[in-house]
């Protein structure tokens, strides 16, 4: 009997390639489990109204760790026309599963690490003053709140009285009072200081346990000041038991500029939903792009594992496939540092750095070559052949 039981969710397009290769390198560094598959996704909102069903959540609770590939997601009136004809007017509404599966099981710490490999085209250059260019090493490491904030799905369109009645006890709400409620979206931004305490202490023992200097709250307190105001003044409170990292503060508009100037000064990164979000996006353009973006979602029993890049349908039916699979195969190694096979994890990494430092074999954004059928004649590798390179690595 295998020693773990991972829960397999290809999902959209590229998900349904990237998985097989991340399992592939599973398997390859003897990694000892086996795999359920689950289903999840626009198929699943189409056909049942239901884009995350019952048994993929029976099979997370039970087995505890899962492996995620991309869903595609759209708006609310693109996904109620796309829905089956025979569902419809029955109270169906779309809402994104990853979004869902992290409420559902409180996956309230996303990790994001943005690290740049040696060698690698796609990692960011900067003009230096005297002439010439250098290469700046980045790792940063982005704790993102998971659940709460902007994507926590508490919004209306065309508000209830009740909830108008009491936004109205608000002075600033007045200038929109004469709204007419179809004309009226409100989305809500919800921080609650113990999610708040949970994902920064999170992040100063990281920081603590792999040697970074410091960690930055990256909100924007001088507007939002009830929400990120709570997340400064609760990091400033967690630091006073961590005095050996620095705690520093940036808003995210700036930080947006300063990830551009001076990448290689920032280690752990801590914000709320959507800034972290768009933070580790950021970030992930500097180290290659969603190519290299690898994810875990984790929670006090659960966690799932997932590239941060989306299921890229314009490229799902390339054979052979033609997607880099180095961002799956990423978070297949973070599933491996969670349970405590870190040193398999570590031969993975290497694995990787290695292909990338060698540069013989690259898939087509590592060339940047558009992406098209023909990239593969232009001596771009296949997502499998890419993979066979990291496994021929892994000895």
């Amino acid at each position: 009997m295998a020693k773990y039981t991972v829960v397999t969710m290809p999902g959209d397009g590229i998900g349904k390639t990237v998985l097989p290769e991340a399992i592939r390198v599973l398997e390859a560094i003897g990694f000892d489990a086996d795999y359920v598959h689950a289903d999840i996704g626009w198929e699943f909102w189409v056909n049942e109204g239901n884009p995350l069903p019952a048994k993929t959540v029976e099979l997370l609770a039970k087995h505890k760790l899962g492996l995620f590939g991309a869903i595609t997601s759209k708006p609310k009136v693109e996904a109620a026309a796309e829905l089956d004809p025979g569902l419809r007017d029955q109270g169906f509404t779309y809402f994104s599963p990853i979004v869902g599966m992290r409420q559902r099981f409180n996956l309230d710490l996303c990790i994001r690490p943005c690290r740049s490999f040696p060698g690698n085209p796609l990692n960011f250059v900067r003009q230096q003053a005297g002439g010439g260019y250098d290469e700046p090493s980045v790792d940063a490491v982005i704790f993102r709140q998971n659940t709460e904030g902007m994507y926590a799905g508490v919004e209306w369109t065309d508000p209830p009285p009740e909830i108008r009645g009491a936004l109205g006890t608000h002075p600033k709400f007045a200038r929109f009072a004469s709204t007419p409620g179809p004309d009226l979206a409100i989305s809500t931004r919800i921080f609650t200081r113990g999610a708040c305490r949970r994902i920064v202490t999170a992040a100063f023992e990281y920081a603590v346990k792999h040697g970074y200097r410091s960690v930055t709250v990256c909100e924007k307190p001088n507007v939002l000041r009830e929400t990120s105001g709570m997340m400064e003044e609760v990091a400033k409170e967690v630091h006073e038991k961590f005095p050996k990292i620095e705690l520093w503060s940036t808003n995210i508009d700036a930080q947006m500029m300063w990830l551009t100037k001076n990448p290689e000064d920032y280690g752990v990164l801590v914000a709320g939903n959507l800034f972290g979000d768009i933070v580790s996006d950021a970030f992930a353009g500097l180290v290659g792009g969603l190519g290299f973006a690898c994810s875990g979602n984790i929670g006090e029993e659960v966690a799932v594992f997932e590239p941060t890049h989306g299921s890229a349908p314009k490229y799902a039916d390339f054979d052979p496939p033609i997607v880099n699979p180095i961002a799956m195969i990423l978070s297949a190694a973070m599933l491996l540092d969670h349970v405590g096979e870190e040193d398999r994890a570590r031969a993975v990494r290497d694995a990787i750095a290695a292909v990338v430092m060698e540069g013989k074999i690259r898939t087509y954004d590592m060339l940047r070559l558009p992406g098209r059928p023909d990239v593969i004649s232009r001596g771009a590798a296949s997502s499998s052949g890419l993979t066979d390179a990291i496994l021929a690595r892994l000895g």
